[in-house]
């Protein structure tokens, strides 16, 4: 069948009236109310630009689908323009906004980014090591609380910008982004003696991590600041998944009244949620019977029944910061300098907790 005449014309129109004109770096200043250079500028050093510019030139970016043009400077410098990210699990929820923030701002300067979930056997950790030592990547960030490595080398063997986030590495010469867990803990716990327990329970995370170590030393010092006795059998073993949630829960159910906790602080919020579901299918009221506090604010703290008091951390804002300061090393010719940077953290009061009901005898 022919085409009708002038069909290729009229089809060649409406693409070109159709299809938008690439965006410009000008669109970008225009939009943002900024000069060129400062986009330039934000875009290759996001950290060395105030918080509210980078914030209007990465919302400029996202609005006019702006690209930047980095196959030349790629040829030029000779980089991969990729940043692998060392996370611990990728299945815990706690991540996702934190990925959020680091891929926002890698890709408004140009970077994609490869995913290094750790959970596993060891052999994947060391292949990971093996990728940054061969090249194929510009800088790493580390979620994961220590620093990667084989069997006979680790990721400063690559020589690559590292920077930690969430999970502090003591002893790091690389800048760290982190919330001040001792802290906010004992916040946590202050918020329950001041509702009136007495008997308060902690749910722990995985011996191994220093996340567990400081937000026990929180809920230590709270109970020492209160003339509260600490007591071994109120410390809870748990690994930061729901799994260890419901064990807690069934072993509290399987206390006595007169000797079970009337609170319990869970070192984050996957445990709590798990404990909640489990101590109010065995009969027990949350929070009449049992307050719970959680920790890290992730989005199932507002959905779960009832919804979860804990501590928020910001978690997009922990990437972002993290992802800029990687930027700002790698974009530069100096050598990383020791900079920790703590992000506040905040309590957000909900529904699991309360004072302590009377007990009968």
């Amino acid at each position: 069948m022919s085409k009708p005449p002038g069909s290729d014309q009229q089809m060649a129109k409406r693409t070109k009236e159709t299809r938008r004109p690439p965006a410009k770096i000008a669109d970008v200043a225009r939009l943002a109310g900024v000069s060129v250079a400062t986009v330039s500028r934000t875009l290759a050093r996001p950290a060395v630009v105030s918080e509210e510019t980078r914030n209007r030139v990465l919302a400029a970016v996202r609005d006019t689908s702006y690209t930047p043009n980095i196959s030349a400077r790629n040829l030029r410098v000779r980089k991969t323009m990729v940043v692998l990210v060392a996370v611990p699990d990728i299945a815990n929820p706690f991540f996702a906004e934190i990925l959020q923030g680091i891929d926002d701002t890698l890709s408004a300067a140009g970077y994609g980014l490869v995913i290094a979930n750790l959970a596993g056997p060891p052999e994947k950790e060391a292949r990971y090591v093996d990728l940054v030592c061969a090249g194929q990547a510009d800088g790493v960030l580390l979620l994961c609380g220590h620093v990667i490595r084989s069997r006979d080398r680790d990721l400063r063997d690559a020589h690559v910008p590292l920077v930690g986030a969430c999970e502090y590495i003591p002893g790091a010469s690389f800048p760290q982004i982190c919330i001040d867990n001792v802290g906010a803990a004992r916040e946590a716990v202050r918020h329950l003696i001041k509702l009136g327990h007495t008997s308060i329970a902690y749910l722990s995370g995985p011996q191994s991590t220093i996340l567990e170590r400081q937000r026990l030393e929180g809920y230590r010092q709270a109970l020492k600041e209160a003339g509260i006795a600490a007591v071994d059998g109120l410390i809870m073993p748990g690994d930061f998944t729901f799994r260890t949630g419901v064990e807690a829960g069934r072993a509290l159910l399987a206390l006595s009244p007169e000797v079970r906790p009337t609170a319990l602080f869970a070192a984050n919020d996957e445990m709590a949620i798990g404990l909640i579901k489990t101590v109010h299918a065995g009969g027990l009221r949350v929070p009449r019977d049992l307050s719970v506090v959680g920790f890290d604010g992730i989005p199932y703290a507002d959905y779960c029944e009832p919804t979860l008091t804990t501590i928020v951390q910001p978690r997009r804002e922990l990437g972002a910061s993290a992802a800029a300061e990687l930027i700002a090393l790698m974009t530069t010719e100096k050598s990383a300098v020791r900079k920790d940077i703590e992000l506040p953290a905040k309590l957000a009061l909900r529904d699991s907790t309360c004072p302590p009901s009377t007990r009968s005898t």
